[in-house]
Order: structure tokens, then C-alpha cells, then sequence
């Protein structure tokens, strides 16, 4: 997949730095520019009178101190990646989106101090991973692990399918092995016809995830690829996955599985709870598919230390 650059919101934070971090080595993996980006806002909705012109100048300097701390970090992390900061007032949610366009990368931290990187602690983190343009990650657990496979959640749905072919792009990128993960339950709504052996249901599960994998691995004939069905819930099935992951990439529509996240429980659980960052999808697959012909990285493109 071709993105034009990686955006990431940083906020000074111990986590923001940790998504600074990720983003300025995917950067490198791709031979891409770095934007970082922080939104500050001295406004005060509904005062009736608001701050002065020198309390506004204050929190500018603030605001370009962080960017300038953050712009060297990136630097540090990934010395051959072109990187340029910005700082702008307003919403972190809707400016982060504003800069971010549907051929961008965008990098947010699990926490902050009420920036972007403030993720999953209120609006601005579910405003984030679930309006962007393009894709998101949202690094949590692990921001570094080299040789892990990238671990991708599959029901068969559009949504997974677009997850599917950025996960692929994600593992041809980095070099790993990739595992497609689905989930399926043996009763209840949703969970297929009744069988009269498990054995015969878990070889059903497996053909199906195959299927749906085969067509992505002549696509991309150098990433080892490995198939997985288990019983349970999607989030918890997906998370436990995860575990072992440096990246678990999952789609934003599904048929009530793993793909489904950002639509309830699911979605919110994993971005919770998962031990590696997580990689939204966007789209219904047709897009990775028209542009999965670039399978494998550039020249630019190391192979990961």
C-alpha cells in the first residue's frame, strides 16, 4: 500500500513519545515524511470573557516547545526520515483529522494529558480511531518488537478484508510472518448451523479463514502466513492473539466478529486491553486490492534489527 506520509499526535507525554516513536519507524520502514502534529486550545467554551493576548502567547511557546522536543526525538528514533512539525489551535480530534487525508497514516498514543494522545480516556480517542480518513494506530503495549509476527482479526466481512490486505502490507513491510485470527462461537445467535462433532465445526472454521487468507498469500508470495480458528468471544479471542503480536490490525465493519470493532464492546474492549498496538482498517477491501500489487518494501525499506 502507498501512503504520502505518517501524521502523529504528540502531547509531551510518556505514551505520545511512545506513539512518536512507532510512527517515526514506520516512517523509516517506508521512506515516508513524518508530520508531528499538537493541538492546543487556550479557548475557553461559553466564558464570558477569554484569556488575554500574553496567556495566548504562553501557551504558543508552550505548544512549539513540545513539537520542537518531539520533531528531535523522531529524528533520534529514525535519523534518515524527513520530519516536519506543526502546531495548531483547536479541537485535538477534529484538527488531527483535518490534517489527516485518506492516503495517511495516523499514529495516536493510548493516553496523554488531554491531547491526542488522550485516547480511550474520553470523545477525543474514540473520535479519532473511529472518523479518521485513513488508517489509525493506536500504540499501546509493546511500541517496539522486532521479528513478531502482525496478527490480523478475519470474519469473512468487507471490513476484514480491508484489514487483511493492510495487515499483509504490514507484514511484507516489516519482513514477519503474519496470522489471520478468527472467531466463532459453537451455540447460540450468529453462530452458524448446529454440527455433530467440534472437530467437524473447527475444520469448517479453518477452511473458511483459509479461503478468505489464499487469495492474499499469491499476493504476497514472501510473507509466511498462518491461519487461526478459535472458540470465544472475538475481543478476547483477538486479544489473546495479540499477545504475541508487534501489530494487530482489524477492520471497521464485520458480521458481529473480530472485524466489527469501533461499532461496541468489541472494538472498545481490544483498544482497552490489547498488548500491542492496534491497526484500524478503513474501507471495504477494494481498495487494498486494486493496490496490493506493491507486496513487497522498497529499497528504503531495512529489514527490522
Amino acid at each position: 500500500m502507498s501512503y504520502a506520509n505518517v501524521v502523529v499526535g504528540v502531547d509531551g507525554s510518556e505514551h505520545g513519545r511512545a506513539a512518536l516513536r512507532w510512527a517515526a519507524r514506520e516512517a523509516a520502514l517506508r521512506g515516508i515524511e513524518l508530520q508531528v502534529v499538537h493541538a492546543y486550545d487556550w479557548r475557553v467554551p461559553g466564558a464570558i470573557a477569554q484569556a488575554g493576548a500574553a496567556f495566548a502567547e504562553a501557551m504558543r511557546e508552550a505548544a512549539e516547545e513540545v513539537v520542537r522536543l518531539a520533531v528531535a526525538e523522531a529524528r533520534e528514533a529514525a535519523p534518515d526520515v524527513q520530519v516536519r512539525g506543526m502546531t495548531v489551535l483547536g479541537s485535538p480530534a477534529a484538527k488531527l483529522a483535518a490534517v489527516a487525508q485518506p492516503d495517511t497514516l495516523t499514529v495516536v498514543g493510548n493516553r496523554g494529558r488531554g491531547g491526542f494522545t488522550s485516547l480511550l480516556l474520553g470523545s477525543v480517542s474514540q473520535q479519532v480511531a473511529t472518523h479518521a480518513a485513513g488508517p489509525v494506530v493506536v500504540v499501546r503495549g509493546r511500541d517496539e518488537a522486532a521479528g513478531r509476527p502482525v496478527v490480523v482479526g478475519v470474519d469473512a466481512s468487507p471490513g476484514s478484508e480491508a484489514a487483511l490486505g493492510l495487515a499483509f502490507d504490514v507484514a511484507a513491510t516489516r519482513r514477519v510472518p503474519l496470522v489471520a485470527v478468527r472467531a466463532y462461537a459453537l451455540g447460540g445467535p450468529g453462530s452458524g448451523p448446529a454440527v455433530a462433532s467440534f472437530d467437524y465445526r473447527r475444520a469448517e472454521e479453518y477452511r473458511l479463514v483459509g479461503e478468505q487468507v489464499d487469495p492474499w498469500r499469491e499476493k504476497y508470495p514472501d510473507v509466511p502466513a498462518e491461519v487461526m480458528a478459535a472458540v470465544g468471544h472475538p475481543a478476547q479471542v483477538l486479544a489473546d492473539a495479540a499477545a504475541a503480536a508487534q501489530v494487530v490490525v482489524v477492520g471497521t465493519r464485520g458480521h458481529g466478529g473480530v472485524a466489527s470493532l469501533l461499532l461496541g464492546s468489541v472494538g472498545l474492549s481490544l483498544l482497552h486491553h490489547a498488548e500491542a498496538p492496534v491497526l484500524i482498517a478503513r474501507g471495504d477491501g477494494e481498495a487494498v486490492t486494486r493496490s496490493a500489487g506493491a507486496a513487497t518494501p522498497g529499497p528504503h525499506a531495512p529489514a527490522p534489527r
